[in-house]
């Protein structure tokens, strides 16, 4: 029998991988980056940054929606970082 209610995930913030795939010179990508830059140093999950200019993929999946935000490489949001979302999707 399924549960009626979802089970939150016994993950840390600090178990997390969260990616942000942009690109130099893009206002909207330095943003992202100095929110998700906080909430690592806060949190302590780890960060890694991808270039759409680095990777053929990268650049056909996301040209049109950078800066990406990606959460245990799921895509969790687009544009614009939302900390207070961002911090419930890491469980914090």
């Amino acid at each position: 029998m399924a549960p009626l209610l979802p089970r939150r995930s016994t993950k840390q913030p600090a178990d997390h991988v969260v990616t942000l795939i942009g690109k130099p010179d893009c206002h909207l990508c330095e943003d992202a980056e100095a929110v998700i830059d906080a909430l690592a140093t806060e949190l302590g999950f780890a960060v890694e940054k991808l270039s759409i200019n680095d990777d053929k993929e990268l650049f056909r999946r996301y040209w049109e929606q950078i800066p990406v935000t990606l959460v245990d490489g799921k895509q969790h949001d687009f544009w614009k970082v939302d900390p207070k979302r961002l911090r419930t999707a890491l469980g914090a």
